[in-house]
């Protein structure tokens, strides 16, 4: 029912930082829509004549019935009665005929539900409230029923009210109760709903559901094992519908889609879910082009309407120009700061050290600059980033501050400003202010060391006031041509697919596979917005023999795990494609929650637990019993060395 609201909320650029009345303002505004619009029946089949949140002036002399949960009562004349869709202040009757009315208003515990009918009157001169959409009007009470009574809470129900996630986890039914929460999750049904319009409606996609009980998938993420009644015999839950949705296209499906809900066994994450939730598509006949338009179009047409809208196309950038001027595959564009290559600069130079990185394979110097750094960075904030590069990545990092007479500056830096001053200064457009970060070392290392700085210190500029991020700016990237594999980090002769091992290779670097894979780019392409990864996608390879030779000669996987999919290319696969959206992510950032927990009904801990019903939980002997399972305890040195590795433990 929600799903058809068109605005929601309107005019929430920051939802996160706008006040109740706006939130609950806006959503009325969102049902006061032209003539032509479907305006959704919000009391229809229910006990209630309308909502809190919808009455106002056009209604005096109607005669209503309300329900919800009592937010605030005043001196026991007034109380304010709050459900999903707003708030109405209810006159308490004095008079000694509606004794029980009073008694029942006047008794029940804040947050009791109740229900009210009475007449829409308005409030006398003078006392209106502006800030509420119902501000004009108010009900006078009839009748009242205490429809549940409420014991002390463990906390109140107002969003400014400061929680600890673990309490809002354990009592998230409580939680939800909130107006961000439920903003966040009206606003992601919306959303859903739009997506659905513009895939099935407008495009001809199939709305097809697939199965959660799998087996297990060679490489990719760790996938929970589910055990089943045959003895030594496990399925495993999907990481994504992968091979389904394959085996879709062979089956002629042409255009698939679901709302999946997908697995993933990676331990604690504070930024991932074991269970997540991915828009997921796959088309056959289709190209990287094609895809990437489809993907556009699906968010312009989705996109809050309160937001600015999508522009469209997307820019693109290849992961190789990606890790050379951001350091990182899913850059962060709505600011500067680039990475800078001024090897050349340094050919001839006499610095030990730089002179040491150019002479070795894959050898450069590379540069960041940090606008107005002498300005906003402290002494201990350069320690810490010369800490963390020796720390994480074995580098040297060497600050530069183009005042030359100032006492931060090493002999080194003096040195370089001295030699190649003007070049830096011109090279990297610098003003008087800026601190210059070199780093020297192998290519790949350098820029992956400078792109964590660089966000490091955006993050140090906008904590003390620099805007660098703007908040309500959208930034859409595709990144493409990835390589089709990587070196393992645990043995680097072996290797890994860097998306999954049925994405297709370029066809322009075909030749290399059975040579140098190394050097084979991929038809991969992720979808980045404000430095994080909401989608990914490819051409998927529909030759049996090429499938074959990538999975058991360059990846040495065993093939049997995959037989079925091998056949199935094997019988007329059409040439496909899909990506798929991670829902989450995207809508964390959409309403910009500080987590995507803000925007799931009822999360995990990023420990992978469920606080408010205590899951995992251990289950009895005979119950294993069936499974032909049994639970292996571990030692107390072993849960003691578990409990120090532990994220969250205090020594970790």
């Amino acid at each position: 029912m929600f799903c058809s609201l068109s605005r929601l909320y309107r005019g929430l650029s920051r939802p996160t930082r706008r006040t109740t009345q706006l939130i609950w303002g806006s959503f009325s505004r969102s049902l006061v829509l032209s003539s032509q619009r479907r305006i959704p029946e919000l009391s229809s089949f229910v006990a209630r004549t309308n909502t809190c949140g919808e009455l106002r002036s056009s209604h005096l002399g109607q005669e209503v019935t309300l329900c919800g949960w009592i937010q605030y009562r005043r001196q026991n004349i007034f109380l304010v009665l709050r459900d999903f869709h707003g708030l109405v202040q209810v006159i308490i009757p004095q008079d000694e005929s509606a004794a029980s009315v009073k008694k029942i208003l006047c008794e029940a515990p804040m947050e009791s539900v109740v229900q009210v009918s009475g007449t829409v009157i308005s409030r006398p001169p003078g006392q209106e409230n502006p800030k509420m959409p119902t501000g004009e009007i108010e009900i006078k009470v009839k009748t009242a029923k205490l429809l549940n009574s409420c014991k002390k809470l463990p906390f109140e129900i107002k969003d400014f009210v400061k929680k600890t996630e673990a309490l809002r986890l354990r009592y998230r039914y409580l939680d939800l109760r909130g107006v961000q929460m439920q903003y966040n999750l009206r606003l992601r049904s919306q959303m859903v709903m739009k997506m659905r319009e513009y895939l099935c409606n407008l495009h001809g996609f199939v709305d097809i559901e697939t199965p959660t009980l799998f087996k297990r998938t060679p490489g990719g993420a760790k996938e929970f094992v589910i055990p089943s009644r045959e003895p030594g015999k496990f399925y495993s839950l999907p990481q994504s519908p992968q091979q389904f949705k394959q085996l879709l296209m062979v089956g002629g499906l042409d255009r698939y889609f679901q709302v999946a809900r997908c697995y993933r066994d990676e331990g604690s994450r504070p930024d991932r879910q074991p269970e997540f939730t991915q828009i997921d598509i796959e088309m056959s006949f289709v190209e990287q082009t094609g895809i990437q338009s489809l993907i556009e179009g699906l968010l312009q047409y989705s996109w809050p309407s309160d937001r600015d809208p999508v522009v469209v196309p997307f820019p693109s950038m290849t992961f190789a120009e990606a890790l050379a001027s951001y350091g990182t595959d899913k850059p962060d564009t709505r600011f500067g700061m680039k990475i800078v290559d001024i090897s050349d600069m340094f050919r001839n130079t006499e610095v030990g050290f730089l002179q040491d990185a150019l002479s070795k394979p894959q050898g450069t110097i590379k540069a960041i600059c940090i606008p107005e750094g002498e300005k906003y960075l402290k002494r201990k904030d350069i320690e810490s980033i010369r800490k963390f590069a020796a720390d994480h990545f074995n580098q040297e990092v060497l600050p530069i501050f183009l005042k030359t007479n100032n006492n931060w500056n090493s002999p080194v830096a003096k040195f370089i400003m001295e030699e190649q001053g003007l070049g830096l200064i011109r090279l990297l457009e610098t003003q008087e202010e800026d601190v210059v970060l070199l780093t020297a070392g192998e290519h790949k290392k350098a820029c992956s060391l400078l792109g964590k700085l660089r966000l490091e210190c955006a993050d140090l500029l906008e904590a003390r006031g620099v805007v660098l991020r703007d908040p309500a700016l959208f930034s859409f990237l595709w990144v493409v041509d990835f390589p089709l594999f990587f070196p393992k980090e645990e043995n680097p002769e072996e290797l890994e697919t860097a998306h999954h091992p049925f994405t297709a290779p370029h066809p322009s670097d075909i030749h290399h596979l059975y040579t140098e894979p190394q050097k084979v780019r991929s038809q991969h392409y992720d979808l980045v917005l404000n430095g994080n990864e909401i989608g990914g996608g490819s051409i998927r390879i529909h030759d049996a023999e090429l499938q074959h030779y990538i999975l058991a000669t360059v990846l040495k996987e065993d093939v049997k795990l995959l037989s079925h999919l091998l056949q199935a290319l094997d019988y007329g696969a059409p040439p496909h494609g899909g990506i798929a959206i991670g829902l989450d992510r995207l809508m964390c950032l959409v309403t910009g929650a500080p987590s995507i927990r803000d925007v799931i009904a009822f999360p995990k801990s990023f420990q992978g637990h469920d606080l408010m019903s205590n899951a995992p939980d251990s289950i009895p002997p005979e119950e294993l019993k069936p499974y032909h399972i049994q639970v292996s305890w571990p030692t107390d040195s072993e849960t003691k060395k578990s409990s120090l590795n532990h994220p969250c433990h205090p020594e970790s």
